[in-house]
């Protein structure tokens, strides 16, 4: 059966990881790159072309998958509120060879999840969660949409993460815990409180230290 065609949208550090990833799933035509910064067009990135800026994949005629590889959450929102005005772009799941991850686990669209990570049992992943290499994720755990996990998160059974979160590099949060929506919790935090939303905590034990709108 032929590949699917896809674009990779972002063309950073990231980006370039998911790239590699795909590469090794071998399940895509991968078509390019799409970036808006105008250095890039027409140029390659790691042996691949970067084919245009949003406006292209916008008028793109024919159907095609599309992977939103930007880690900041409501920059990766814009750009799918901007996107699903073309109805022939979908976004499918993009899960690393090595993940482990249960039946019982609830996926939403848009996802991306990186090597080595775990993903247990009953479990919900919203739309366009983003969760980097060596992560960990234990029971009924539900992360809502555009929740970004960086490198090495630990997260604990029943632990809710609300929209548009970002948890750094190393941090760990123990079982029971939520996350309010638009927060970002510094690498190497420990959460063993539940956050409030539109702050940003850093810390063991975490704590925030500035709100934002």
């Amino acid at each position: 059966m032929a590949c699917k065609d896809l674009v990779i949208i972002g063309a950073g550090g990231f980006g370039r990881e998911v790239l590699w990833q795909l590469q090794e799933l071998d399940q895509y035509n991968i078509l390019g790159f799409i970036d808006d910064n105008p250095s890039l067009q027409g140029q390659q990135v790691n042996n691949t072309p970067v084919l245009g800026d949003n406006q292209w994949l916008l008028r793109y005629p024919k159907n095609i998958n599309a992977v939103i590889c930007v880690a900041n959450p409501e920059i990766r929102k814009a750009i799918y509120n901007e996107l699903k005005n073309n109805c022939f772009i979908s976004f499918p799941n993009i899960i690393a060879k090595d993940v482990r991850y249960s039946d019982f686990v609830k996926f939403g669209q848009g996802c991306i999840i990186c090597l080595s990570t775990t993903i247990t049992v009953n479990i919900t992943l919203g739309d366009f969660v983003i969760i980097n290499p060596h992560c960990a994720i234990g029971h009924d755990a539900v992360l809502d949409d555009f929740a970004t996990l960086y490198y090495d998160v630990n997260v604990a059974g029943r632990v809710h993460i609300k929209s548009c979160t970002e948890i750094g590099t190393g941090t760990n949060i123990i079982q029971g815990k939520t996350i309010g929506e638009n927060v970002i919790v510094g690498a190497g935090s420990v959460v063993v409180k539940d956050i409030p939303a539109n702050c940003t905590a850093v810390g063991s034990p975490a704590k925030p230290i500035k709100f934002h709108g």
